[in-house]
């Protein structure tokens, strides 16, 4: 079984982007004002300049590169393979069942994920289910860190984005009360510091802390997967018959309105 698939729009994230960025649109029109009236460059300039460079200093350049590459997927939901693990899994007690153990090592060649390639190549290979476990927890541990670094970064950028948009706050009434004589100047500096405020507390809340959650969301999804391959590959080297095997992961698989599914049972 190959790993990944085909991904597919995430209506729930698209809506709930377009929601929340009208709903403050639709709120500054109601109000009365006019929506060009938040756009402001010097605020931008000093919260996401100001946030982006805090980040850079918080993560290697490696990490912070990856995350924002992780962005072109956010709007696009990867499948949630763990119903076709958990099958092709099954299928793999059946075949130690009927085959042996050693049957496993010519399957494990013929899996496109390099868990599942381990783990019955250590089965195959005859090491004893302690050092098993301890071998494939280890690459379920260094694929759950790998996965967990976007999330870390967004969440970074959604707490200095705020702070820099008081940062922007502070600045702007600096200038407004270095030119309370001079009237033409007090606009631009209160609409920096209210303005920044808005980008700050806005990208936080609507952008940063939500993409943290959901790429959190599927990292965790990711690290179940891995658990599953794990408690099924110590139950094929234990001996339990193919039926048990189901059964074990029964209650990894993805939930689905109905009963339970069976794997086909080959003729």
């Amino acid at each position: 079984m190959k790993a990944g698939g085909k991904k597919r729009l995430d209506a729930a994230s698209v809506a709930g982007l377009l929601i929340g960025v009208g709903a403050v649109a639709a709120a500054q029109a109601l109000d009365g004002g006019a929506i060009r009236s938040v756009f402001q460059g010097t605020a931008a300039v000093i919260v996401f300049g100001g946030t982006l460079g805090a980040t850079l200093l918080s993560f290697p350049r490696r990490q912070v590169t990856h995350a924002f590459a992780m962005l072109r997927g956010v709007l696009f939901e990867p499948p949630d393979d763990r119903n076709a693990t958990a099958d092709a899994m099954v299928r793999c007690a059946r075949l130690a069942r009927a085959h042996g153990l050693l049957a496993l090592e010519e399957q494990a060649e013929r899996q496109g994920d390099p868990l599942i390639q381990k783990a019955l190549r250590l089965v195959a290979d005859g090491v004893d289910s302690k050092h098993v476990r301890e071998l494939v927890e280890i690459h379920i541990a260094n694929d759950d860190e790998r996965d967990q670094e976007p999330a870390r970064v967004f969440e970074a950028l959604g707490g200095y984005a705020p702070t820099f948009g008081i940062l922007g706050a502070v600045l702007g009434l600096i200038r407004v009360m270095e030119n309370l004589g001079d009237p033409a100047h007090l606009g631009s500096g209160i609409a920096t510091a209210f303005v920044a405020t808005v980008y700050g507390v806005g990208a936080a809340n609507l952008v940063f802390l939500p993409i943290a959650a959901k790429l959190r969301a599927r990292a965790g999804r990711r690290a179940l997967r891995g658990e599953m391959v794990l408690e099924a590959v110590l139950a094929i080297q234990e001996g339990l018959s193919p039926r048990l095997v189901e059964e074990k992961l029964e209650t990894y698989r993805q939930p689905a309105a109905g009963p339970a599914r069976r794997v086909p049972r080959a003729a």
